[in-house]
């Protein structure tokens, strides 16, 4: 178990109610830096040496996309503490990454605190076509690559029709250069980030986990990014 842990959750930084529904983002806001910063990436870069297959993966008709939101990112990156050259970027924890546009999602994992999916319409529904995914909260890549939202959301019980058609509609209607963003918490006995299976919890719940969740849509491919940016605190 890797225990990295933030000082507050995020909306308590903001000033926000616990819960907030989806909201506005401004157009550079959808990754964030925060003081656990060099530790996860620390951790992500572990993670993307030693499991890469599990954390890692891109079909070949998002590459393009894939390419495209790390331009976008390498735009925001300088207002976040960022040093960014054609070839290299120079990170806020000292370390330096090679611009690789062959392989974009990995050049992601090692710059940005947030795992990043790519989803793409096909048909009447978006579906996941790549993502770096070093953070999840209780799903696998491996299940949910290539499978559309109704199905990345399986098992989930409370992910109705009514849902699927409200998150589908919210998927279509997200603007370029109008991101969306909404936050979830939730009480975990285990810290660790990376939790790719729901495990049995009969422990005390000590600590709290939220992601705040972005959702924007690139100008040249259509295609929608969707960032989870991961705090955990220790509860009261």
């Amino acid at each position: 178990m890797t225990v990295i842990l933030q000082e507050t959750l995020p909306e308590a930084q903001l000033g926000m109610p616990a819960l907030p529904g989806v909201g506005p983002c401004a157009p550079d806001d959808w990754l964030r830096v925060d003081e656990a910063y060099a530790t996860q990436m620390a951790y992500k870069a572990k993670l993307l040496a030693q499991q890469r297959d599990a954390v890692l993966w891109c079909d070949d008709a998002a590459i393009a996309s894939a390419c495209e939101v790390l331009s976008e990112a390498l735009l925001v990156l300088p207002g976040l503490g960022f040093q960014v050259t054609e070839k290299q970027v120079f990170c806020p924890d000292g370390r330096i990454v090679a611009v690789d546009w062959a392989q974009p999602l990995l050049v992601l994992g090692h710059l940005v605190q947030e795992d990043i999916c790519i989803l793409q319409k096909q048909g009447d529904e978006h579906v996941l076509t790549g993502a770096v995914l070093c953070f999840p909260a209780n799903w696998r890549l491996a299940d949910k690559a290539g499978r559309p939202l109704v199905g990345i959301h399986e098992p989930v019980e409370e992910y109705d029709d009514n849902i699927a058609r409200r998150v589908q509609r919210l998927f279509d209607g997200v603007r370029v250069g109008q991101p969306l963003w909404r936050f979830n918490r939730l009480a975990y006995a285990d810290p660790d980030l990376h939790q790719p299976r729901r495990v049995s919890d009969d422990q005390e719940r000590r600590f709290f986990r939220s992601e705040r969740q972005c959702i924007l849509r690139l100008p040249k491919s259509d295609a929608v990014i969707f960032s989870i940016h991961t705090w955990v605190v220790r509860g009261d």
